[in-house]
């Protein structure tokens, strides 16, 4: 699981039919709650999360099977917004 934060959407009108009715999330990765030079696209499936927040991302298997399509295009998908970090 990765942290990172929402910082654009994506907008796209033609896409994989298991796709349609997704948002799509530009989210620039974090490490050690600091964030990075990195980025990955996410899909966000019913968390409805917006840019400024933070948020857990699944990848790879688990992203898929987070959609519900195990074939389904998909490299990572937002699993949660971070309320509160505690260390």
């Amino acid at each position: 699981m990765l942290k990172g934060k929402v910082v654009g959407t994506i907008v796209s009108t033609n896409k994989f039919d298991a796709l349609r009715g997704y948002k799509f999330l530009e989210i620039q990765l974090k490490e050690k709650d600091e964030l990075t030079d990195r980025y990955i696209i996410a899909v966000d499936r019913s968390i409805s999360a917006g840019i400024g927040e933070d948020v857990l991302v699944v990848t790879g298997s688990s992203a898929r099977a987070a959609v519900g399509d195990i074939n389904a295009p998909v490299d990572a998908v937002v699993a949660g917004i971070i309320d509160k970090l505690q260390h």
